[in-house]
């Protein structure tokens, strides 16, 4: 028997919702299998908790800021992106509306990456595939 999916959210953040021209990347310190990874911040959803509910709760855990939501980066697999199993990420754009982001939980380090630079970091095995998806969803050609 396979276990139900485990939902992760997590915010493409980036400069300006319309017209993104840098994306912050946020590199892990935990775990240790993870550590020096770059990826998409966020984290599990609650039980009962609504997806973007949790995402901003995550991202004001994780980095101190208040965000507003944008599109979402649709998956292939039932709209999320397969993670590690039992693991699956859905994905927002979303923009810093208050504050300043800080590496508080799970990061050390941030980084504001500007258009053609998106994947000059190593980023998570697993967050590969959706920067690609998503360089090609919101970078102008």
């Amino acid at each position: 028997m396979t276990a139900a999916p485990v939902l992760v959210v997590a915010a493409a953040l980036v400069d300006d919702l319309a017209a993104p021209s840098a994306l912050l990347a946020a590199r892990r310190c935990t775990p240790a299998a993870l550590a020096g990874r770059w990826e998409f911040p966020g984290g599990k959803v609650e039980p009962g908790e609504p997806p973007r509910d949790a995402l901003r709760r995550e991202i004001r855990e994780e980095l101190g800021v208040e965000i507003r939501l944008g599109a979402e980066l649709v998956g292939p697999a039932e709209g999320a992106w397969p993670l590690a199993r039992p693991y699956v990420l859905r994905l927002w754009l979303a923009a810093v509306v208050g504050g300043t982001p800080r590496p508080l939980v799970e990061h050390d380090e941030l980084r504001w990456l500007p258009a053609g630079r998106w994947h000059d970091v190593p980023w998570l095995d697993a967050d590969l595939p959706i920067l690609t998806a998503l360089v090609g969803a919101v970078v102008p050609r």
